[in-house]
């Protein structure tokens, strides 16, 4: 059905409704909303619109005629301080909001300098070995100071480079996520950054595997299998050109594509046989791999990629670290597209990990610049996940207003 023009008077709760005024000139936080209390129904009566606009296909209850003007209301004093309440509200939201979108930019930026060092102490650790680990070294302290602190942690989703190379957001992503397995283990700090340095170099042995193999996006011969194999020896024999490189992580990286069960490589160790660190780093080296596999129309969204973790590798992966996996992401984690119990559509953006059933949303709202787009918290608004939704599934104007990521990179702040 279109949407119908209707007298204000004749508003009733359940009814969708889309305000026909600029987003600054009503107290609301959003344009269009279901009605769900007879305050608002007052409010929007208040607002001396001529009509409002109901969409019948999100409403609850249709209404009963169409009327193009409505008189002009009487504004009561109970309405005047509940609008200058509401107005109140929503203008200290709106500061909360660049506030937020402050601290976003600045954990951008401090996501793209560490990604400039990845890149940077990759390319030296062949011929400038030392240098390397302690730049790694200092850049894993660094991460350790936020993420292995005592403060609250926010896992936010970032917008990286496209042009980057895959070898360098997947070492600093399995970096950030295993390290914040270790904060979630309640790991040492010192147990905490052998974890890190042993994420940020574990996959440097591709270094030594042909671009060819690497980017090749059907399926490997024998041969090219056996070959890509090969990077966890080719990390360890790399690293171990440096003296400066702990010994006792050279294990974690070796092992880092074995599985619980027995079937990983390179030497088909199970159980207890591999090393505790080694094990998280397995757990968070697949679920970036299948978020971002070699062919990236086989590429699962986060909140497939967990589900596909806890139900069809359970026999492969520790089942504790992988349980942990699931709290400290959420059950929908950064950069999952959602429809609300309100029929909004909205993307997952940042999760407290003190407070995981609140989770920080963007939300698709046509009627204010995308730019300006409105973030919400589930708990603020009495909201639920209605269901999770594929970025290919989306309409084209939401899925430009949204941006879904096609690279799911994480990166940490200190929570407010």
């Amino acid at each position: 059905m279109a949407k119908l023009k209707i007298h204000p008077d004749s508003l009733r709760l359940g009814m969708y409704v889309k305000l026909p005024s600029g987003w600054m000139k009503h107290p609301f936080l959003f344009n269009s909303f279901k009605l769900s209390s007879h305050e608002q129904i007052r409010v929007i009566r208040a607002l001396k619109l001529p009509y409002i606009l109901i969409d019948a296909d999100k409403s609850d209850v249709q209404p009963q005629e169409e009327v193009q003007l409505a008189p002009e209301p009487v504004l009561d004093e109970d309405t005047q301080q509940l609008r200058e309440q509401m107005e109140q509200d929503k203008h200290q939201r709106i500061e909360q909001l660049k506030q937020f979108r402050r601290s976003l930019q600045k954990t951008e930026k401090n996501f793209q300098r560490s990604l400039v060092q990845v890149r940077n102490l990759m390319t030296k650790v062949g011929s400038r070995p030392l240098q390397a680990v302690e730049e790694a070294q200092q850049l894993i302290s660094d991460m350790a100071d936020i993420i292995l602190g005592e403060e609250n942690v926010a896992l936010h989703l970032m917008n990286p480079d496209k042009q980057g190379d895959n070898l360098y957001y997947h070492s600093l992503n399995v970096a950030v996520l295993a390290m914040m397995l270790a904060r979630q283990g309640q790991l040492s700090r010192e147990q905490g950054q052998k974890l890190g340095l042993a994420a940020l170099f574990h996959d440097v042995g591709k270094l030594k595997i042909p671009s060819q193999v690497l980017r090749k996006t059907d399926a490997l011969s024998k041969p090219e299998e056996n070959l890509l194999k090969m990077h966890c020896q080719y990390g360890v024999d790399l690293l171990n050109h440096s003296d400066a490189f702990p010994g006792d992580i050279l294990p974690v990286i070796l092992q880092h594509h074995e599985h619980i069960d027995g079937s990983g490589y390179p030497r088909g160790l199970s159980g207890k046989a591999i090393d505790p660190l080694a094990q998280i780093l397995m757990l968070v080296n697949e679920y970036d791999n299948l978020c971002h596999p070699r062919d990236p129309s086989k590429a699962k969204i986060p909140y497939q990629a967990l589900s596909f973790l806890f139900k069809n590798m359970k026999a492969k992966l520790p089942d504790k670290e992988t349980k942990m996996l699931v709290k400290l992401l959420g059950v929908y984690p950064p950069g999952t597209v959602v429809m609300l119990s309100d029929n909004r559509v909205g993307m997952v953006i940042s999760v407290n990990t003190s407070d995981l059933l609140n989770p920080s949303l963007l939300m698709y709202d046509a009627s204010v610049p995308s730019t300006e787009a409105p973030m919400i918290s589930l708990k603020e608004h009495d909201l639920s996940i209605l269901k999770v939704i594929k970025p290919s599934q989306l309409p084209p104007p939401i899925f430009e207003y949204l941006n879904p990521r096609a690279r799911i990179s994480y990166f940490v702040d200190k929570a407010g």
